[in-house]
């Protein structure tokens, strides 16, 4: 059965996209990301338009990290506090986000910085995340104690200024750094249609030191306000927002995050890694592909270069 979408303009399978939204609300809830690095992807592959894209699938990631965030907060892996400011940075970097989509589609170059975006930021953190995984993994299988963080142990993010108590990850550091990862993460968010997990996940546990377990739940946390905040920007600047699409997403995002939760909680925190890295690469590796390998139709129809209709 097929459905019609009136921004995408186009026509699709429902079955189709109910089960892409399923397997990315399930990689939600496993890995604690949005899943939009995954789905928008497979948007564009499917021929949805890069914009399209990109703003409907920041609707869709707001239902699936709100379902993955609410079983985390009840294991009480969620950190409130660091969540906040988190947000706080992320709302700032959507709106500077959403402006730049606006003059890159004005000047016809949003679909290739789109391309080129993915491959580099998902090469290089989906690169070092396997890395450290192995060595974790080959460290854990040998019976070697991996090397314990000490609490007193102090790097160059406790001499920074606004210091700040975490309760929940055990931290007494400046609020700068998470601040400016949020912010970061917010810029990615409407540029890339993608909650940022693959990039704040191993940034809060590499450099702000947060535990894996409640990594997790506060991405998830933060992702539900700055994908909300991206969302309402890019509806009302660039509309390029597909309820149609977004609904169709969400109902089956929903249900795989559940799922998701249930099978990361039986898996240890270095799998994890080794797993997200590895689909990471994965993605990179096919929209790479598409950037080297030869069209299928050389010429194609579409707006002029310059111009300013969408």
């Amino acid at each position: 059965m097929n459905i019609y979408l009136p921004i995408a303009e186009m026509s699709v399978n429902i079955a189709v996209f109910l089960g892409m939204g399923c397997a990315v609300g399930f990689l939600s809830g496993l890995f604690g990301v949005g899943g939009g690095f995954l789905l928008t992807p497979l948007l564009i592959f499917m021929g949805v338009p890069s914009a399209v894209a990109v703003g409907t699938g920041s609707m869709n990631i707001i239902a699936t990290s709100v379902s993955g965030a609410i079983a985390q907060y009840r294991r009480k892996n969620v950190d409130i506090k660091m969540g906040i400011v988190l947000v706080a940075g992320g709302v700032v970097g959507s709106a500077i986000g959403v402006s730049m989509v606006k003059i890159l589609r004005q000047i016809g170059q949003f679909d290739l910085f789109v391309a080129l975006s993915y491959v580099t930021f998902l090469g290089a953190v989906g690169g070092l995340m396997l890395i450290e995984s192995i060595g974790a993994i080959r460290r854990a299988r040998s019976g070697k104690t991996p090397p314990a963080r000490k609490t007193g142990q102090h790097s160059w993010v406790h001499g920074l200024p606004f210091k700040m108590r975490f309760h929940r990850s055990k931290l007494y550091i400046s609020a700068v750094p998470p601040a400016l990862i949020g912010a970061f993460v917010g810029i990615m968010a409407a540029l890339m249609g993608v909650g940022g997990g693959f990039v704040m996940v191993p940034a809060m546990i590499y450099l702000l030191r947060v535990p894996t377990s409640v990594v997790i739940g506060t991405s998830l946390f933060q992702i539900v306000f700055v994908m909300a905040a991206t969302t309402l920007l890019q509806a009302m600047q660039n509309k390029t927002v597909d309820v149609v699409l977004a609904l169709l997403l969400i109902v089956g995002g929903v249900i795989g995050a559940q799922g998701g939760v249930m099978a990361g909680a039986r898996l240890k925190g270095e799998q994890l890694r080794f797993l997200l890295a590895a689909l990471v690469l994965l993605v990179c590796l096919r929209i790479g592909w598409d950037l080297v390998s030869k069209p299928t139709e050389i010429y194609s129809i579409g707006p002029v270069i310059g111009s300013t209709t969408p």
